[in-house]
């Protein structure tokens, strides 16, 4: 046997016995955190470690709720979703191998997958510090909110009208009802606002159109003159200014 093939089969050797020696690599506990509606991966670990999720900000109404057919036994939110102190954290030990899916039980797209493999982990391994937690203290921008008609009908198919307006994050639109209400005669009449109702909206980035106005149960709409104010809330619970709209709501002409 040639000198150069005893070299090549010893190399061969050497690269086999090291992979033994090595053994499987280890994927050590890991964190995963979750900043504007999504998560920053798909974790990957060994048997018996440990997934850890973190709450960043600025936006925490996220659940980590395990999917079937392998993973409904855990859930950060068993009852109803609720906004996560930023810097919260949720843990997960995986005992089988096999790939696991979660997601937020309000947001369908805010989702994950864990791959747990077969090779026996380290439980006590590192995971890495906590990431930042991202605060959010600048309001959303609220533009040009605007009435589609600024009298409309009491009854019939003319309830309500549109409200427009433009915003550049995911918030609550909310507008206080106030009647009008004349006080005095003459000289001396003035109006006063009273407080009557309230509606709420779930507002996307963007242009949105919503329904305004309309008799519910938050609002007992009748015949009369109004101002309403309207301001948006974002997810860190950052306020707009306020925005006031007049309106008159008529009733229904006789036949």
């Amino acid at each position: 046997m040639s000198r150069a093939i005893r070299l090549a089969i010893a190399a061969v050797l050497a690269v086999a016995l090291a992979a033994v020696l090595s053994g499987p690599a280890q994927a050590d506990n890991t964190r995963v955190s979750i900043s504007n509606f999504q998560w920053s991966k798909n974790a990957e670990i060994d048997l018996g470690e440990s997934v850890i999720w973190d709450w960043l900000g600025p936006d925490t109404l996220h659940s980590v709720s395990g999917q079937a057919p392998n993973a409904t036994q855990w859930d950060s939110d068993p009852g109803a979703v609720e906004a996560h102190p930023l810097g919260d954290t949720f843990s997960v030990t995986f005992g089988q191998p096999g790939v696991y899916t979660f997601q937020c039980k309000l947001h369908a797209s805010v989702r994950g997958t864990v791959t747990v493999s077969s090779n026996p982990g380290n439980p006590d391994s590192n995971p890495g510090p906590q990431p930042p937690v991202n605060l959010d203290i600048v309001p959303p921008n609220l533009t040009s909110p605007l009435l589609t008609k600024t009298r409309f009908g009491w009854g019939g198919k003319d309830k309500g009208t549109g409200l427009r307006f433009g915003i550049n994050e995911r918030s609550t639109v909310s507008a206080d009802y106030f009647r009008l209400i004349r006080k005095g005669r003459d000289s001396r009449t003035r109006w006063v606002r009273k407080f009557v109702g309230f509606d709420e909206w779930r507002a996307h980035v963007g242009f949105n159109f919503l329904r305004f106005g309309r008799k519910a149960d938050n609002f007992p709409a009748a015949p009369g003159g109004y101002v309403a104010r309207v301001f948006a809330e974002d997810e860190s619970f950052n306020s707009t200014p306020t925005f006031e709209l007049k309106f008159d709501i008529v009733a229904p002409r006789r036949k």
